[in-house]
C-alpha cells in the first residue's frame, strides 16, 4: 500500500511538472494573428487603452478571480494575463519541487509518510505563489519612486520650454523628448495618443496618472490646463511644484531610513542581552 502511495505521488508529481511545461511551450510558441481583435483595435473609440498581451480565456478569467493590483502592473506595463501566469507558474513550482524531491529520495530506498510530500506541495505552492505577488508589489514600489522622481525633472523640462516662449502643448512633448528612460517613453507615448486621437494632452496626462496612480504626473495636466487663462504664472507654478515634490520625496526618504534604522535597533538590543548573558553566567553558575 505504500509503494501505491508513493507511486502516486511521483505520477502526480510528473503530471504536474508536464502541465508547467506545456504551459510554458504554448505560451512561448507564436500564435497566429486573429484578424478581428486587430481590425477593432484600430478602430478604438477615443479613451480606449489598447491592451496587448492577452491569453487565453481561461487565463483572464483566472485573472479576475486573483484580483490582481491594476494600478501596480499598469505602472509596471504589464497584463493581468501576465501577472495570472506568473502566479500560476511560481505555484506549480512549488508544488512539484516537494513531490519530485519525494520520489527522488524513494528511489534512493528512503521511505517517508505521504502526508509529507502532500502537505510540503500545498504549502510551497501557496508560498511560491505570495512570494511572486509580493515580488510585482516591490517592482511597483521601485517604479513608482522612480517615476516621481523623474516627473520632478518632467516639471523643470517644461517649465524651461515655456520660459523659452513655446506653447504649452509643444512644451510638454519637447520636455518629453529630452530625457530617455522607460518614464519618459510612457509620456511621450500617452502624448503621442493623444496626439493621434486629437485628445488635448493634459487630459491623457492625467488619464495615464489615474491608471498608474501617480497623481504628480496628473498635476502636470492640470497645471497646463490653466496655462491659457494664467499664462506666465504657470511658469512659476511647475517650478514650486517640482520644488515641492522634491520635498516631498526627500520627507518620505527620511522616513523610509528611519523606519530601516528603528528595525536595526532589535538585533542590536538582543546582542546586548546575548552579551550580559554571557557576563552574568559565570557568576550565576558559582552560586
Amino acid at each position: 500500500m505504500t509503494l501505491n502511495w508513493q507511486l502516486t505521488i511521483a505520477v502526480l508529481g510528473g503530471a504536474a511538472i508536464g502541465l508547467g511545461l506545456f504551459l510554458l511551450v504554448r505560451e512561448a510558441l507564436p500564435a497566429s494573428p486573429a484578424l478581428g481583435p486587430a481590425l477593432r483595435r484600430l478602430h478604438q473609440p477615443p479613451g480606449t487603452a489598447v491592451v496587448a498581451g492577452r491569453g487565453p480565456d481561461w487565463l483572464g478569467g483566472f485573472s479576475r478571480w486573483l484580483r490582481p493590483p491594476h494600478r501596480q502592473l499598469a505602472l509596471l506595463d504589464q497584463t493581468p494575463e501576465q501577472y495570472a501566469m506568473s502566479i500560476l507558474l511560481s505555484a506549480l513550482v512549488g508544488l512539484a519541487t516537494p513531490t519530485v524531491a519525494g520520489a527522488l529520495l524513494f528511489l534512493a530506498g528512503v521511505s517517508m509518510p505521504v502526508v509529507v510530500p502532500v502537505l510540503g506541495s500545498l504549502g510551497l505552492a501557496l508560498v511560491c505563489a505570495l512570494l511572486a505577488h509580493r515580488t510585482v508589489l516591490a517592482k511597483a514600489d521601485t517604479a513608482r519612486d522612480e517615476f516621481r522622481a523623474a516627473v520632478c525633472t518632467y516639471l523643470d523640462l517644461v517649465a524651461l520650454q515655456l520660459s523659452a516662449a513655446h506653447g504649452p502643448v509643444q512644451s510638454l512633448e519637447r520636455a518629453a523628448a529630452v530625457c530617455d528612460g522607460w518614464v519618459f517613453a510612457r509620456i511621450r507615448e500617452s502624448l503621442r495618443i493623444a496626439q493621434m486621437q486629437m485628445h488635448s494632452p493634459w487630459d491623457e496626462l492625467q488619464e495615464l496618472a489615474e491608471k498608474i496612480g501617480i497623481p504628480e504626473l496628473g498635476d502636470v495636466g492640470a497645471i497646463m490646463r490653466s496655462s491659457g487663462s494664467e499664462g506666465a504664472q504657470v511658469h512659476e507654478t511647475l517650478r514650486s511644484r517640482a520644488e515641492s515634490l522634491r520635498d516631498q520625496i526627500r520627507t518620505d526618504n527620511l522616513a523610509r531610513a528611519e523606519g530601516v534604522t528603528s528595525r536595526l535597533d532589535i538585533p542590536g538590543s538582543l546582542l546586548v542581552f546575548v552579551l550580559l548573558a554571557f557576563v552574568l553566567y559565570p557568576f550565576i553558575a558559582r552560586l
